[in-house]
């Protein structure tokens, strides 16, 4: 027993670095731009990657997986010869390989197992839970960021310049939860699991963001569905039981929280003003496609060529004010729209290139999780990577990269791309399946 105990450490060595990197997400953010901690741990993980290929001499990537991860590379490649200058070029290229190619190859890399991925994901599950209780406890005390004239929005350690940072990593931490709650693990982690899931709840939705609210009903939804139809269907009936009784019955649910929900279906009548600038840059954003169709206006260019192409809807910036911070006007400086934002940068070719990686991803995936569901072995793995994957590409819709937590969307892709992209033996059976059972499916 002690010889187990004394070779766990060692066991998880090689993995050591993305947990790290998910510990340095919850420490407070420091500075108004460029390069965070977080990205520098980033690069270590993808150096002690290539450390450890060199030591065990191992062929990096399969050829598929060179591929599927190597696609961005051209779209992006081609569009910094379009950029302002050198210096942007380069800026932009580093930025798109780091969070798109080089930390998800790291990060498929450094995963060996399913051991590896349940401690992963228990991690962002612990990191959730840390910023959860941070941002509720700033709402209680009005110590967030402002809202509506309120110091209540729920913001966590990112600060208020980045008001979308603890809602993502909620937002991940539930997806994880659900994921290995609806697996066939022990009981005991399963109940863990759902319990950490429920607690989750509160803090997303005092983080007041509409965009991390539907990617994660929309996720929370597919993963019931494809970890069965019978368990899906009780499961909804139950939490529209509970919403009833909560919201109509009992009134529960505070007057902002409802009006945020409702004007989230006020897009074309009455809508605020948020709603009117993210509408009018996607319309600007399509206005520079249209201008060069094949290759965009190049890396970084969206800043320089929105006020020839936005209408005069488009207010100066947005406020932030809160959490320690005191009030600035933040300028508009992207569509708030990943695919629109690579649409009008990259163009076509990079569009196809990144959204072709990703929908690959998604594609081999989903056939390892319905051969997951037959065979009764790694579901939880496999509902917790490809929740992962969908709610990022459902959140793209609503934002884009930028900001400390954005290492977090190069982590969920290099988890995605280790269920969908890994060798079979990387997916072998692990301490804690043999309590999988087809009942549980």
């Amino acid at each position: 027993m002690v010889a187990v105990v004394a070779a766990a450490p060692r066991r998880f060595l090689p993995v050591l670095p993305v947990i790290a990197l998910i510990v340095t997400l919850a420490l407070p953010v420091s500075g108004d731009g460029g390069g965070t901690l977080a990205d520098a741990v980033s690069g270590l993980v993808v150096l002690c990657c290539a450390l450890r290929l060199v030591r065990c001499r191992r062929r990096p990537l399969s050829r598929t997986a060179a591929v599927v991860l190597g696609l961005p590379v051209a779209g992006v490649a081609v569009a910094a010869t379009g950029a302002a200058s050198a210096g942007v070029a380069a800026e932009g290229l580093g930025r798109y390989l780091q969070i798109f190619v080089l930390v998800p190859a790291a990060v498929l890399l450094l995963i060996r197992d399913r051991r590896d991925a349940r401690l992963v994901a228990w991690s962002l599950v612990g990191l959730a839970l840390w910023q959860g209780a941070i941002g509720v406890h700033q709402f209680v005390t009005g110590t967030g960021a402002s809202y509506q004239g309120e110091m209540i929005r729920a913001v966590g350690t990112f600060g208020a310049t980045d008001i979308m940072g603890m809602a993502a990593v909620v937002a991940f931490g539930l997806v994880c939860a659900l994921g290995l709650a609806l697996g066939s693990g022990p009981a005991r982690q399963r109940t863990a699991a759902a319990v950490c899931a429920l607690a989750l709840l509160l803090p997303l939705a005092l983080s007041f963001s509409r965009g991390a609210w539907i990617a994660t009903a929309v996720t929370c939804g597919a993963q019931l569905v494809l970890a069965g139809l019978r368990r899906a269907v009780r499961v909804f009936a139950a939490v529209a039981a509970v919403a009833v009784v909560l919201v109509g019955g009992l009134g529960v649910g505070s007057a902002m929280l409802q009006e945020r929900i409702s004007s989230i279906t006020q897009v074309a009548d009455a809508p605020d003003q948020s709603v009117t600038d993210r509408y009018t840059m996607w319309t600007a954003a399509v206005d520079m496609w249209r201008d060069r169709p094949l290759t965009g206006v190049g890396l970084k260019g969206f800043p320089d060529h929105r006020d020839g192409h936005a209408s005069l809807a488009l207010s100066s910036g947005s406020d932030t004010d809160g959490a320690g911070a005191g009030f600035r006007r933040q300028p508009l400086l992207s569509p708030h729209n990943m695919y629109l934002l690579i649409l009008s940068e990259q163009g076509l070719l990079g569009l196809l290139a990144l959204a072709g990686s990703w929908l690959a991803l998604l594609a081999l995936g989903l056939r390892k999780l319905l051969r997951a569901r037959r065979s009764a072995h790694g579901l939880d793995c496999a509902l917790v990577a490809c929740g992962l994957l969908v709610w990022q590409l459902v959140d793209f819709v609503y934002a884009d990269i930028g900001g400390p937590s954005t290492v977090l969307t190069a982590l969920v892709l290099g988890f995605a791309a280790w269920w969908a992209l890994a060798d079979e033996g990387t997916h072998g059976r692990a301490p804690g399946d043999a309590h999988e059972k087809a009942g549980d499916r």
